[in-house]
């Protein structure tokens, strides 16, 4: 593999040191070793980020949503064509297979192809006036400046869709990328420097996240906050932005349910639910966790699910043949193992897995769990891992009550042949996402957000992009 790059924060078109000079270690979650270090931002980085935006603002807003086009659709084209050489560096920092790495880099280029695309058709419109020689006219203006704090699951794609819909609807964006893997957001980043996009427009800080978030959120100059993390971090941004009037993109956590009626082909509904757990070892704020089975159908479908997860093999994300890597870093370990003692304590019994593997890296095996209760701190607080909780039900509406239990509401999945319980489901079932017999969510063109305590706003759609715009009402009357 070739050398893990040293990360510098992006100011100004230019990657340089923090002003201190200090910098933070970052290390293999395969192999627990030190591979590099990241720049630490500090006060005076912070104003200098800022400050920058503001002048990137000026000169981007300033373009025509053609020209602001054309350098988003090049961005993409470099990211694609940079994809197997960046693959190895995500891999490397984060954990995951190479070819979830491959695809996790696609998808930041079609976000921003999308993006680009869009951008282009931010119109206002006319209304018809009331009285002649009255125009009224609707105004789409970018709303400014952005500070946009990333997480460290999914290092590109996340900072892809905040940066892509920025830079869609004319904004700059400071972003806050993640300590733990920040080469890969760094390169995502470059590819949009070398499209063109003038010095200022996109910033890159790494660092103590508070002393960030303090600092940037109440600055007067900046006018949009995006954020994808936990809830608790997520409530403490939100009221901070709402001290200031400050408009917010809220993508927090969840604790995924997944029915599966008797009705269910039930192959399809184990392979695609497992393939889904799996994926970024269970770190994925969508990932499917609190399985809901009707009990004809239980003791088969949990057979077959365990029988599916024997067949993942955990290893280093660049060896061959590995399906599932290493948990990212060393505190989802003794987080998980805590979650599990404080249910076996309570009566669960480990059907798969359970425990960590081997004594380097943070690879922990892929675990199911049965005989589970509500009051078990596993079912109300998301397990961010490969962990899946298997309950029976009896009646639909038994299903449901436990879906919407959780003040969650992030993403829910569903399998069943009945196009009526699929009406009830739609209709009834609390949560920002939904999709039935199919994993299909995540897409560039859909929604993607939750409700309650999952957040509010959404980064996919159009509706990504109107959160970054203002609108105005012009009416002139002609004398």
């Amino acid at each position: 593999m070739p050398d893990y790059p040293d990360t510098l924060l992006l100011i100004d078109g230019a990657w340089v040191p923090a002003a201190s000079g200090a910098r933070d270690d970052v290390v293999n979650p395969a192999t627990g070793q030190v591979i590099g270090t990241v720049a630490h931002a500090g006060p005076a980085d912070f104003d200098r980020a800022v400050e920058a935006a503001v002048r990137g603002f000026a000169r981007w807003s300033a373009m025509s949503a053609f020209d602001r086009s054309r350098i988003l659709r090049r961005a993409a084209d470099l990211l694609r064509a940079r994809a197997d050489s960046i693959a190895v560096v995500l891999t490397t920092e984060q954990g995951k297979p190479l070819a979830e790495a491959r695809a996790e880099i696609n998808v930041c280029a079609d976000v921003i192809d999308w993006a680009a695309e869009e951008g282009r058709r931010v119109y206002g419109r006319t209304i018809p006036a009331r009285a002649p020689g009255v125009t009224q006219t609707v105004i789409k203006s970018p709303v400014g400046p952005v500070a946009g704090f990333s997480p460290w699951n999914f290092p590109m794609s996340q900072a892809a869709r905040k940066v892509a819909a920025a830079l869609a609807t004319g904004c700059s964006i400071i972003v806050k990328a993640p300590e733990d893997t920040p080469a890969s957001p760094a390169a995502l980043m470059q590819t949009f420097l070398d499209a063109g996009v003038p010095a200022g427009t996109v910033g890159l800080l790494y660092g103590t996240p508070a002393e960030i978030s303090e600092r940037l959120i109440p600055d007067p100059a900046i006018r949009k906050v995006t954020f994808t993390g936990s809830t608790v971090v997520g409530k403490h941004l939100a009221a901070l932005a709402g001290q200031h009037m400050k408009r917010v993109t809220m993508e927090l956590g969840g604790h995924a349910p997944v029915i599966v009626s008797a009705t269910a082909d039930l192959d399809a509904a184990v392979e695609l639910s497992a393939g889904a757990k799996i994926r970024n070892a269970g770190q994925v704020c969508i990932s499917p966790t609190r399985f809901l089975i009707e009990r004809p159908v239980y003791e088969r479908f949990v057979e077959r699910y365990v029988a599916r997860m024997r067949q993942v093999s955990v290893g280093n994300g660049l060896e061959d043949g590995t399906t599932m890597g290493p948990l990212a870093n060393e505190r989802r370990v003794p987080a998980i193992e805590s979650l599990l003692a404080d249910a076996t304590a309570k009566g669960a019994k480990i059907a798969l897995g359970g425990e960590r593997l081997g004594n380097a890296g943070n690879f922990f095996a892929p675990t199911v769990v049965t005989d589970l209760t509500p009051d078990m701190t596993i079912m109300n607080e998301e397990p961010f891992g490969p962990v899946s909780l298997m309950m029976p039900y009896t009646h639909l509406d038994e299903a449901i009550t436990e879906a919407n239990r959780l003040l969650y509401g992030l993403a829910a999945y569903a399998f069943t042949q009945s196009g009526s319980e699929a009406a009830q489901l739609r209709d009834r079932v609390r949560s920002g996402m939904l999709t039935i017999n199919h994993i299909g969510l995540g897409l560039p063109e859909i929604p993607f957000g939750g409700i309650n305590d999952s957040g509010y706003g959404s980064e996919g759609g159009i509706e990504a992009l109107e959160a970054y715009l203002e609108t105005r009402i012009v009416t002139h009357r002609a004398y």
